[in-house]
């Protein structure tokens, strides 16, 4: 019992240096010469205008957020479609279920006005 515990332990402990060793190192081993020419925002190429924070309509974030909810959707039901075949009536239910809860979200916020562009 305690031997199949040692790799879950053993997970937890190396987990959090698999990130963070990389980022320390450069740290230690990267140049480090800063100069303001390499301190200004740059974009895309194009010569920064003006102040970096630009408020944005949140809409646009609602639209992603729903996008996501729609496209984990597809992935969840890709799966279950494939194997229609071979799937229990439990299974069937649980889709069903599944569906019905993703129609009711698109319903809330077709009827909140989200997905109207303005």
């Amino acid at each position: 019992m305690q031997a199949e515990w040692q790799f879950i332990v053993l997970f937890f402990i190396l987990s959090p240096i698999f990130p963070a060793a990389p980022v320390i190192i450069n740290r230690l081993l990267g140049p480090q010469k800063p100069n303001p020419i390499k301190q200004q925002t740059y974009e895309c190429g194009i010569e920064a205008v003006g102040d970096s924070w630009v408020q944005f309509k949140v809409q646009y974030y609602i639209y992603a957020l729903v996008f996501v909810v729609f496209d984990i959707e597809a992935v969840f039901l890709f799966p279950i479609a494939a194997a229609y075949g071979r799937l229990d009536f439990f299974a069937i239910g649980a889709t069903l279920l599944f569906i019905l809860l993703l129609a009711d979200g698109l319903a809330y916020a077709w009827g909140r006005g989200v997905l109207e562009w303005v």
